[in-house]
């Protein structure tokens, strides 16, 4: 038992990590799009407004929303592995 609160633990702490470190990147790399989009189109007005607009949209996005899926796909995958090697 205290097996697996161990290994709930130090997994949720690696998943976080590697949650902030991916949502980091995603949105580090929205960003230079949006910069280099502006830099390409040669716009006029404030360009920290159209990136922050831009970053609002992310915010809302599907892709976003699909970094979760750093936290539901391998706990799935561990609970169907337990799940399989004790019960069938």
């Amino acid at each position: 038992m205290f097996g697996l609160a161990r290994l709930a633990l130090f997994g949720f702490v690696v998943l976080t990590i590697v949650y902030f470190c991916l949502s980091w990147y995603s949105r580090a790399a929205r960003r230079d799009k949006l910069e280099a989009e502006w830099d390409r189109e040669d716009m006029t007005g404030d360009r920290e407004a159209f990136v922050d607009e831009g970053l609002r949209e992310y915010d809302g996005s599907l892709r976003r929303k699909l970094i979760w899926g750093v936290y539901i796909i391998p706990v799935s995958a561990v609970i169907a592995l337990i799940y399989f090697m004790n019960f069938h």
